[in-house]
């Protein structure tokens, strides 16, 4: 406890800080038109080359595009505004990035309707398939970004950290994902990806916000809400959090069941092909469908040996093996 005390007191937001911030965050004033035109064009460009980077199944293309990171400014002001209890800056800020959120998915959309209809294949795009079953673990990955992300807006001297945070966390990306499942009528691809969108926005408020009180910008700010409202609207993201939480849970049990499903069978079949002429290619499990893909000469061995051990370790789960028959030829006798 004595080291976090250490850095929130380094790094306390005085209200000497505020009016820094609030140039630094919110689009108001003289540049209030030109800051929200660039936003756009950043916003437009960072769609546009995010789309390519998923119909192209290029991970590089998707990290160019998540490093412009537009929509993490009204973000993080709307994670500002809510600190400070000013209700009309968080609200202008979250109306930019439902607007931005809009635009992103309607951008893929477009794109991927007239120029890849029909070409895109969700059963084994990277892009797609990494984006449409959102676990846990972006949870706590999107929380994390979104601490430091709050940190390195509040800190010049560690701005340079930022990119950094916007690889970690994907914000364009599964939008246009959800665009692109959109454009072909695939809904569980769109939900999917929509999910995780929805679950590194509530991150990031909900611990970004909390690292700014914190480091005390509600009690460095004197003006908007009273502490309850605050409270109130801080314990309304956590719900949304906690509700979004549920189905990230239900896709994690899935997986680590898949999971532990694929080592017990891997472990039961070349238990059961040891001392015999055949090999394991391969497992897949699909919920509670497991297959086995093996290879070898003539008949495999019975599965009467190891009857049981498939009852207990993959517990009820249907069992399909694929046999490859294999020949041996020899140079030059064939």
């Amino acid at each position: 406890m004595g080291l976090l005390a250490n850095v929130i007191k380094d790094n306390a937001i005085t209200p000497a800080d505020i009016p820094e911030l609030e140039e630094k965050m919110f689009f108001e004033g003289a540049g209030r038109r030109v800051n929200l035109e660039r936003f756009a064009v950043l916003l437009f460009l960072s769609a546009w080359i995010a789309t390519y980077g998923v119909l192209g199944d290029s991970t590089a293309v998707v990290i160019g595009a998540m490093l412009i990171a537009p929509l993490m400014k009204p973000i993080m002001a709307t994670a500002v505004g809510l600190v400070m209890g000013d209700r009309r800056r968080a609200g202008q800020a979250f109306l930019t990035v439902v607007l931005g959120v809009a635009g992103t998915v309607f951008t893929a959309w477009f794109l991927s309707s007239f120029l890849y209809s029909n070409l895109i294949s969700f059963n084994t795009n990277s892009q797609i398939i990494g984006r449409i079953s959102p676990s846990l673990t972006d949870l706590a990955v999107a929380i994390g970004a979104g601490a430091a992300a709050a940190f390195a807006t509040t800190r010049s001297d560690v701005a340079d950290s930022l990119p950094g945070v916007a690889i970690s966390i994907s914000l364009v990306p599964p939008l246009c994902v959800v665009g692109v499942g959109l454009s072909e009528g695939e809904w569980q691809v769109a939900y999917g990806a929509m999910l995780l969108f929805v679950t590194n926005f509530l991150s990031i408020l909900l611990a970004g916000g909390g690292l700014l009180v914190l480091l005390g910008l509600s009690k460095a700010s004197t003006t908007g809400l009273g502490a309850n409202a605050r409270r109130r609207a801080f314990a309304i993201i956590a719900a949304g959090t906690l509700v979004v939480a549920i189905p990230l849970a239900m896709t994690s049990f899935q997986v680590a069941s898949e999971t532990r499903a694929g080592l017990n069978a891997q472990k039961l079949a070349r238990f059961w092909l040891q001392k015999t002429d055949f090999e394991l290619i391969r497992v897949d499990v699909d919920g509670r469908h497991v297959r086995m893909v093996i290879t070898g000469p003539g008949d495999p061995p019975s599965l009467s040996d190891i009857d049981q051990d498939v009852k207990s370790l993959l517990k009820g789960a249907e069992v399909t093996i694929k046999l490859v028959p294999a020949r041996t030829f020899h140079y030059p006798d064939f």
